[in-house]
């Protein structure tokens, strides 16, 4: 009986501490293979934009990215060999900020094969889009003063 009560306060205790419904069926959706359609911002004129501190916009678009998350990580393969051909890794985390809202953080920060980051770095993007066939990522800076925003659009496989 006590075996029972201990298993029973410890699945009460993990489902509240889970991550809400709606993140939890994020993580469903996004789950397998993504390719980075389109790159765009808000701004005219040509820029050179280094995506993820990692290669410019020319070479992630085309870019097919694996997602797993049951243990929220991923890989994503550059789409040209002159940018490097080897895989990426990621883990990724789905955050959400305002229930009335529906606005989500996205934190991705890069790793090794074994899940270990070099850096401690990360990157923080608003998933402004999740269906069954698109996903949209969003990321604000400031480029002079102003606001800069860039859109990573992506299409399942």
């Amino acid at each position: 009986m006590k075996n029972i009560l201990t298993l029973c306060l410890f699945t009460l205790f993990a489902m509240s501490c889970g991550g809400s419904k709606t993140v939890r069926q994020s993580k469903k959706v996004i789950k397998g293979n993504w390719v980075l359609s389109q790159v765009t911002h808000n701004q005219k004129g040509n820029y050179k934009i280094a995506l993820l501190d990692d290669a410019t916009q020319d070479c992630f678009e085309g870019s097919v990215w694996k997602f797993v998350p049951n243990n929220n990580s991923g890989n994503y393969s550059l789409s040209n060999a002159s940018c490097g051909d080897q895989a990426r890794y990621f883990v990724f985390t789905i955050k959400e900020i305002d229930k009335t809202t529906g606005l989500y953080n996205f934190l991705l920060k890069p790793t090794n094969y074994k899940g270990k980051s070099q850096t401690n770095h990360g990157f923080r993007m608003s998933l402004t889009q999740l269906s069954d066939t698109n996903m949209q990522w969003q990321q604000t800076i400031n480029v002079d003063g102003k606001p800069f925003t860039l859109n990573m659009n992506f299409l399942k496989q």
